[in-house]
């Protein structure tokens, strides 16, 4: 059973990260249009995403946190370490993202908002902290599974002393 736990932790984990990643380089790439574009763009982006965002986010973070609560030691606190880093990119989805996200549904491709280059600025910020977040924990969880040492069935071998 832990071993479906924590591959299902990396799996989800590892989905999310990257998934946050390609976001990443899809806005960092929308920064030399104009806010148009810019908008058309995000409302392709908000029509689907967020749902993925929630069926690998949520899933990583249940997952790592029942292998948390199952591992032992060292293996342990670099697991909490990952649970730390998945439930910051979950506050900050919360708190600046979604809301964002939600102003951003309503706008006018034609018209957009005066402000829009500084909520995007905002916007893009608060995900590079995520993203950057997501992939700690990603590679948190890795260096868990390669570090994790299951139970040697070896016998020990016999010492022979000769005189």
């Amino acid at each position: 059973m832990s071993r479906l736990i924590r591959g299902a932790s990396l799996l989800f984990s590892g989905l999310f990260a990257g998934f946050l990643l390609g976001v990443l380089v899809l806005e960092n790439s929308l920064r030399g249009f104009n806010g148009s574009v810019y908008t058309q763009v995000r409302l392709v982006e908000l029509d689907s995403l967020d749902t993925l965002a929630s069926v690998t986010l949520i899933p990583a973070i249940v997952t790592t946190v029942v292998l948390a609560i199952r591992a032992r030691g060292n293996d342990r606190r670099v697991v909490l370490v990952a649970v730390a880093l998945l439930m910051l990119v979950f506050a900050t989805t919360l708190a600046i993202n979604l809301p964002i996200n939600a102003d951003q549904a309503s706008w006018s491709v034609q018209n957009p908002p005066a402000d829009w280059a500084t909520v995007r600025d905002h916007w893009q910020v608060a995900h590079l902290i995520r993203t950057v977040a997501a992939l700690l924990a990603f590679g948190s969880l890795i260096g868990a599974t390669l570090s994790h040492r299951a139970p040697m069935n070896h016998p020990t071998p016999a010492i022979v002393v000769h005189t």
